[in-house]
């Protein structure tokens, strides 16, 4: 069971639940994006923007490793409680072990908030781009397979992370 993240505290965001964290960034990007989008076009305004958020994901998940002090899969699962604090996401855990981490979301607040807000096709933007980045950042060797989420309509998100020792050797 992952851990409880610590009481918020106003001088680390981090120890803040990222529910809440995304609804402030969705009540300010949001209607900054659709302006954008009305401005320079939909396709290029959501390009840029997940561009942006995909970027600033690896650089989070660069010092969460180092605030973690560690990067291997046992070290991510334990610190991850900001993501699921206020429960936020339900999981099945599949696997886990030194290698793996293969769980389901079954259900998504991160999901039922932006279909609140009105910005379900912005949510897959500010919430899922930066599920693959983020890992990535967390550990070069981390490898994350996902081929479907709540966020786009079907029933269940499947996460499939693994570390992959050869990765970029050869």
């Amino acid at each position: 069971m992952p851990e409880q993240p610590r009481p918020f505290t106003e001088d680390d965001i981090d120890s803040m639940p990222v529910l809440v964290r995304r609804r402030i960034e969705a009540m300010v990007l949001g209607p900054m994006i659709r302006a954008f989008q009305d401005e320079f076009g939909e396709q290029e305004a959501n390009r840029v923007a997940q561009r942006v958020i995909e970027e600033i994901a690896q650089d989070q998940g660069a010092a969460f490793a180092q605030k973690a002090g560690g990067n291997d899969i046992p070290t991510y699962v334990a610190s991850k409680g900001a993501w699921t604090a206020n429960n936020a996401l339900e999981i099945d855990v599949l696997e886990m072990d030194e290698k793996r981490y293969d769980y389901n979301v079954t259900r998504c607040r991160y999901a039922e908030m932006y279909r609140e807000l009105g910005m379900q096709d912005l949510g897959f933007i500010f919430s899922c781009g930066r599920d693959f980045n983020f890992p990535l950042g967390y550990n070069k060797n981390m490898k994350l397979t996902r081929t479907q989420t709540i966020m786009q309509g079907d029933s269940f998100c499947n996460f499939r992370y693994e570390i992959e020792e050869n990765a970029g050797n050869g």
